[in-house]
């Protein structure tokens, strides 16, 4: 039995003969931690003691417990100032016990608790520190899979930043410890493949990562609901809208904040753009191949039919078929059971008949998160070919743009060179550097028509946009149909981007809602207009 601290003839449990158990200083994601002395090299230590699970028959507890040994040895090889020491892994009267450095400081979680967020310096320095951590792991073998601020310690003192609580980390190839139909981690820091209950890889602690970033700088996970099933819909279908105090920081956040794995900014690659603001106080652009769109000839304007005619709104086109939420609706359905939730609950828990997700409740210019495509849509955001028979009639398109088909249920106009990002329930082409991004969303139509939607995201604005300004919306018709304009300025996500101008439209047909939108430097609008009313113009639905 344990007994107290400070009192001379104290006693207290030792284990393996060599590990005195002194007092319980927290809990970690899998069992109880002790402060602990070697007896044997004379130091100070963190114990882990893995409590067993009384649910477990005793062939299941062994098989856990042989588990518990073969993946803590697995982080016990791993060398890095970044990750905590494993020093001994140990068993006494069946039940594990692992054996680590003890660091003299709290949590991330308890930083930010007590003194608030951190700055863009010192997030960036932290997750540079944990990218090199995980960049060692990975190489190893090792997943963690449950980054998140409480499982980062920084050393009082020096500073050093500490990642720990690999106690539900998976070796690659492995059966991991917590496979047992249950969810394990924390959903707010959980990447969307996880959700959905696939197997996954080193991507998914990099969008963790990502999500902590977040919280380091703002004080909560992007994620963050009222409810697990909210969770779950904004990991894995709400627009994901990094803080404004992620804009020094943007690249980085965006990067790890990918829905589709394959596309998410990898580890070496975050790593240097967060060194590099760390010296110069700006993120560089990220460096990857520049994957400019080239249009095939199914693509080539079929000019069977006249431009269409411009209205005094600068331009409205569309007859609307498109994806309904019936699609969502199966993916929500899907991933809440590789979750074991009920897709009752999500539904009963997203605020509202909108879900709190309606067209243009956010600032539709401004660059969102890129994600994996929605229900229907490709996904790896490079094919934007597939859609109508070549009878199809498509709209035609002027000098310097061409037209593409978007897998989404439409077909527009676009400037030669723009490449195709999806981004959770929308679509973008963005021009190299993303000086000019052009955003798509199709939606079902929602309370106060596009003009109650309008003025909802002018509401917002302030909120959704730094430096919001000039905003305006107009009320008017496109070809019988109701329609709302709303434009204004803010100052973009960073001081390096500037100040940005948006040109956004929506209008409902068919039975659907659309939002088309252009965002530019504030230098560029006559270009950015001119893109604008090209894509409205020859928007039409498939």
């Amino acid at each position: 039995m344990m007994g107290r601290m400070g009192t001379e003839g104290d006693t207290f449990r030792v284990i393996a003969g060599r590990y005195r158990l002194e007092a319980r200083i927290g809990r970690g994601g899998m069992g109880v931690v002790w402060r602990a002395t070697d007896q044997l090299l004379g130091r100070q230590v963190a114990v882990k003691e893995i409590p067993p699970d009384d649910s477990l028959s005793a062939e299941d507890a062994r098989l856990q417990r042989d588990r518990t040994l073969r993946e803590a040895g697995a982080v016990a090889r791993l060398s890095h100032p970044h990750i905590m020491v494993v020093h001994d892994v140990v068993e006494q009267d069946e039940r594990p016990y692992i054996v680590m450095e003890l660091i003299d400081g709290g949590s991330l979680a308890d930083r930010i608790s007590a003194d608030g967020p951190v700055d863009a310096a010192e997030a960036a320095r932290i997750g540079a520190d944990l990218l090199s951590a995980l960049r060692a792991a990975h190489a190893a073998g090792v997943l963690h899979r449950d980054i998140k601020p409480a499982n980062v310690l920084v050393e009082s003192g020096t500073g050093r930043v500490v990642l720990t609580d690999f106690g539900i980390a998976q070796v690659a190839g492995a059966t991991t410890l917590t496979e047992t139909g249950s969810f394990v981690g924390s959903p707010e820091y959980t990447a969307p493949e996880r959700m959905s209950g696939v197997r996954t890889g080193p991507e998914a602690d990099l969008w963790s990562l990502g999500a902590l970033l977040c919280t380091a700088l703002s004080g909560e996970s992007p994620f963050r609901r009222d409810s697990l099933g909210g969770i779950l819909h904004a990991v894995v279908i709400d627009e994901i809208r990094p803080p404004a105090q992620a804009g020094p920081l943007l690249p980085v956040v965006r990067g790890l904040l990918e829905r589709d794995p394959e596309r998410r900014l990898e580890a070496v690659e975050a790593e240097r753009m967060l060194r590099a603001f760390l010296e110069t106080g700006r993120t560089p652009p990220r460096r990857v191949p520049e994957r400019t769109y080239t249009p095939t000839q199914r693509d080539l304007p079929l000019r069977r039919s006249p431009a269409p005619e411009r209205s005094r709104s600068g331009g409205l086109l569309a007859s609307v078929r498109s994806r309904r939420g019936a699609l969502a609706a199966a993916l929500l359905v899907a991933v809440l059971a590789g979750a074991g939730v009920s897709a009752a609950v999500l539904l009963m828990d997203r605020g509202g008949p909108d879900g709190g997700t309606a067209a243009g409740s956010s600032a539709p210019g401004t660059p969102q998160t890129p994600g994996s495509s929605a229900p229907g849509t490709s996904a790896s955001g490079s094919d934007a070919t597939a859609g109508p028979t070549p009878t199809a009639t498509l709209p035609s398109a002027p000098s310097g743009y061409h037209v593409v088909r978007d897998p989404a249920g439409f077909a527009l106009a676009v400037p030669d060179g723009f490449r195709r990002e999806p981004q959770g329930e929308r679509v973008f082409y963005l021009s190299s550097g993303e000086t000019f991004r052009l955003g798509v969303k199709v939606t079902d139509p929602q309370p106060g028509g596009p003009l109650g939607v309008m003025r909802r995201a002018a509401a917002k604005g302030p909120e959704a946009n730094p430096g919001y300004r000039d905003g305006r919306v107009t009320s008017l018709r496109h070809r019988g149909h109701p329609a709302a304009l709303w434009e204004f300025t803010w100052d973009g996500f960073s001081a390096a981007e500037g100040a940005r101008h948006t040109y956004d439209v929506c209008w409902e047909e068919n039975g659907r809602l659309y939002d088309v939108w252009v965002s530019a430097p504030v230098g560029e609008v006559r270009e950015a207009k001119e893109h604008f009313d090209v894509a409205v113009d020859t928007f039409t639905a498939r």
